[in-house]
């Protein structure tokens, strides 16, 4: 385990046949932190424990990429290099059976496992339910688990799934119709979720948060960043709302998102 990841303690869980690895840490109602493309980065691991630290218990589960590795050893620069390590990392992503990258229409078969999990960790750390944090290819993933009544704060932060290569696909979301209208059926009950990307995002256009508003009304919670508002240092395009975009300082927009995530699983989770 590497530095990123000290305290946090390391498990295993299987449902279904299916095993995966993940990392727990923190106390009080549980949240599970999905990984971005390329895995549980350390700014990743620094998120959960923001999460953590507010009250909740942290899930990290290990789904690709190296646990605690950072992206961009020495400083790695360049389009090209950067572009490279992405492609390859996304590519592990589009040959595993788990996840569903170009079809409409379907929830990636992982949303399975992580559903389960995150009915092990309301029943370990007890609360009124569960919350969960989707980023990029499994930005969707939260939506998903929110067929289950247990799950109370999904946040999708730039869900990046189906990728967008036709104007119907940046139209939807990696979630089955079936699904889709559970979740719609709880949030006419009053369920919310919450998304966020940057306005010139690419990988997560407009019109799929369109799509989001259309199917769930005002229970999506959606915020849009304007670029300008990402980390200038960042070695890709404005991205990664929580992670390497965000700008940690009062007032910034990313900051500020941040902390409204923070407090979207606090108040749903009823945190003290």
């Amino acid at each position: 385990m590497t530095d990123a990841l000290d305290g946090f303690d390391r498990a295993e869980f299987t449902d279904d046949g299916v095993t995966h690895r993940y990392y727990r840490r923190g106390s009080g109602p549980a949240v599970i932190v999905i990984p971005e493309i390329p895995g549980i980065t350390p700014k990743v691991a620094a998120f959960a424990r923001r999460v953590s630290d507010a009250g909740c218990t942290v899930y990290v589960p290990s789904l690709f990429g190296v646990d605690g590795a950072d992206p961009f050893p020495g400083g790695v620069t360049g389009p090209a290099r950067t572009g490279a390590l992405m492609a390859r990392a996304l590519g592990r992503v589009c040959v595993s059976r788990e996840f569903t990258v170009f079809a409409t229409g379907r929830s990636s078969p992982v949303v399975s496992w992580l559903r389960a999990l995150a009915r092990r960790a309301h029943a370990e750390c007890g609360g009124p339910g569960v919350g969960a944090v989707g980023m990029c290819v499994t930005g969707g993933f939260a939506l998903a688990m929110a067929v289950d009544d247990t799950m109370l704060a999904p946040v999708l932060s730039q869900p990046s799934l189906p990728v967008g290569l036709t104007p119907a696909r940046r139209r939807t979301i990696d979630i089955s119709p079936g699904d889709l209208e559970t979740v719609k059926v709880r949030c006419a009950r009053g369920l919310q979720v919450m998304g966020a990307r940057f306005e010139g995002d690419r990988l997560v256009p407009g019109s799929r948060f369109d799509f989001l508003r259309e199917q769930l009304g005002d229970a999506f919670i959606g915020v849009d960043l304007p670029d300008d508002a990402a980390a200038p240092d960042a070695l890709i395009p404005p991205h990664s709302v929580l992670t390497e975009h965000l700008i940690d300082q009062p007032g910034q927009p990313t900051h500020d998102t941040l902390e409204a995530v923070i407090a979207f699983f606090r108040r749903k989770l009823e945190v003290e």
